[in-house]
């Protein structure tokens, strides 16, 4: 018997009738650095830290195997100064926390030398490397109006300044091509955006994603003594050939897989060939705060085992960005500590 009431969507949670493999992988193979996460209380919902509890923090890293942690959120100055405190200086070789610049500061003429002289303050004061969000390109208008990208001449000397004092700019440019799409019933994250209308990018004002992804190109390019990591699979998951070309044209460009355990698991041979093509430039992170147990095992099963179809977010098994299940890598083993760790660890300093 069919029941005839219309089912909503937003109420359908079908549970898969495949009988298959499912392995429990509570323990990265081997010491593990996430390379991707937040830390600080630039992204907490009540302004205080989104971990609370540093000693129940590192216990869990213990307990998963995860050696260091890279925390994005040190801004400038005196926030950059109490996540130094709080982390790095507090706990040596565990944490490395990156700084930010104040892109604001594009409002007014001269911004450059400004935006410069709070990087330099930044690597006195130990930053590790320099974080870059998508509000340049997408959010951050200079004084006449017009969005500031990220290869706007103006700001080449940051980008040289950040090679020449060793930091490493993770740049996360751009979000998921489809949030740059029409919002209707092609749209593969349709209810994730009906969800979050303000992530849709799909409006004249804002940059195509085509150009977002030259303004990056443009800048590892042109700055070949600066180190970039494209946070999220260099921004563009969904082309899997696109970001092995960048990473085999330019050694400067690594790429973390930050947040996308759902791109990479529905496209397992790409995803594969991607990482056994290019080991020692591809980061472990994980972009999930606060940082829990279960969370880190679903990582070490994506990386580790042969499992089908199985999903990718723990609190959500229908998929909060797209319902599709995933499938895992099953990565060489010796492979496993160039990207768990040290490919991290040569990029980053300061952790162990």
């Amino acid at each position: 018997m069919i029941d005839d009431d219309r089912l909503l969507l937003r109420d359908h949670r079908p549970v898969p009738c495949l009988t298959v493999p499912a392995h429990h992988v509570p323990r990265a193979a081997h010491a593990a650095i996430d390379a991707h996460n937040h830390l600080g209380r630039w992204l907490s919902d009540d302004g205080g830290w989104v971990v609370p509890d540093v000693a129940a923090l590192l216990a869990l890293m213990d307990e998963t195997n995860v050696c260091g942690m890279v925390n994005l959120d040190g801004r400038w100055d005196d926030e950059l100064e109490a996540n130094l405190d709080r982390y790095d200086r507090a706990h040596p070789g565990r944490f490395a926390t990156f700084c930010h610049v104040d892109f604001r500061e594009c409002l007014r003429p001269g911004f450059e030398g400004r935006l410069v002289a709070s990087l330099r303050r930044s690597a006195a004061a130990g930053a590790r490397g320099l974080k870059v969000w998508k509000d340049l390109g997408l959010g951050f208008e200079d004084e006449r109006s017009r969005l500031l990208l990220p290869d706007d001449p103006r700001l080449a000397e940051l980008w040289a300044v950040a090679g020449q004092l060793g930091l490493p700019v993770l740049i996360h440019t751009a979000d998921p091509v489809a949030f740059f799409e029409p919002v209707d019933g092609r749209n593969e994250r349709y209810e994730e955006l009906l969800a979050h209308p303000d992530w849709s990018f799909c409006d004249p004002r804002f940059p195509r994603f085509e150009r977002l992804m030259e303004a990056l190109e443009a800048v590892v390019a042109t700055h070949p003594g600066t180190v970039f990591i494209g946070a999220h699979v260099g921004c563009n998951a969904e082309d899997l050939g696109w970001v092995s070309a960048m990473l085999t044209r330019y050694p400067n460009f690594n790429v973390d897989i930050g947040a996308r355990l759902g791109e990479l698991g529905r496209q397992p041979r790409a995803a594969r060939r991607l990482l056994v093509r290019h080991p020692h430039r591809v980061l472990f992170g994980t972009d999930a705060f606060p940082p829990d147990a279960a969370m880190y095992a679903t990582h070490f099963r994506f990386l580790e085992t042969d499992d089908e179809h199985f999903p990718y977010c723990e609190w959500d098994p229908v998929g909060p960005q797209g319902r599709w299940a995933i499938s895992a890598l099953d990565l060489p083993p010796e492979l496993l500590p160039a990207v768990y760790h040290d490919t991290a660890a040569d990029l980053i300093g300061g952790l162990a």
